[in-house]
């Protein structure tokens, strides 16, 4: 092996790390961020703030899952679940009662 084909061989394996380093420091992110969102306070007074909510849960959800499909960890599949379980009380409230009732 020459010396090209070394360094070539050394600078994969740090990208790969890199790579790796990155998506662990991405995904800690993501549930960090979904736990505040879950705790916070749920009264969103105006529909545009019942919007944002409802977006933003959506797509921490979407963010937990792409690291769920990795992780395969139960806690985030209870993570999603509860995100959901937001998100759906938030659109409910935006579709309001129906006037049929």
């Amino acid at each position: 092996m020459d010396i090209f084909s070394f360094y070539r061989f050394i600078f994969e394996k740090m990208s790969l790390v890199l790579i790796y380093l990155t998506r662990y420091s991405m995904a800690k992110d993501i549930i960090k961020e979904a736990l505040e969102f879950e705790v916070q306070k749920t009264s969103f007074k105006t529909t545009s703030e019942r919007i944002h909510a409802s977006r933003k849960a959506k797509e921490m959800i979407l963010g937990v899952n792409e690291v769920y499909k990795e992780t395969k960890d139960p806690e985030l599949m209870d993570l999603m679940k509860r995100l959901t379980a937001v998100k759906q009380k938030i659109e409910k409230r935006l579709k309001g009662r129906s006037l049929t009732a």
